[in-house]
């Protein structure tokens, strides 16, 4: 995630530029210049390896994340074995190399600032589809505030 550019810029996730959806999920991405945001909603049964696996191509999620959990439990496992699950109100980073899925029998719905440009696309894989549903070439112009 770079630096946002020269002025200051609003979109509403309500009304994204793109929604990539997903078996038991989606994700809404706003982009703002050289910025990336999404907001996940993860819903129960939601597992990366059974439901993104398939659209990224790869053996686990290779999309580093920098996000804040707005509701619901995510667990998350390393490539490497270790663990941690999150909530409400947690800001995570999750590296490259790992498995999640939601808690309990509610929606896991969270904020992605540094994933979201790349998540759920192939794009860290040799996958050159990305007709994934959902996906939308239009690409809203950003509010701009001076």
């Amino acid at each position: 995630m770079e630096a946002p550019a020269g002025s200051i810029q609003g979109k509403n996730l309500g009304s994204p530029d793109e929604v990539r959806s997903f078996d038991k999920g989606k994700m809404d991405v706003v982009t703002l210049d050289n910025v990336t945001v999404g907001l996940a909603t993860f819903e129960p049964g939601w597992q990366w390896s059974e439901c993104v696996k398939p659209i990224a191509g790869t053996d686990s999620c290779q999309v580093p994340h920098v996000g804040y959990v707005l509701s619901g439990r995510i667990k998350v496992v390393m490539d490497d074995g270790s663990e941690e699950e999150f909530g409400p109100d947690d800001a995570v980073v999750i590296p490259p190399g790992h498995d999640a899925w939601t808690v309990g029998d509610v929606p896991c719905v969270m904020l992605d600032f540094a994933g979201a440009d790349e998540y759920a696309t192939g794009a860290r894989s040799q996958v050159t589809d990305t007709s994934y549903k959902g996906k939308s070439s239009h690409k809203k112009q950003p509010r701009r505030y001076q």
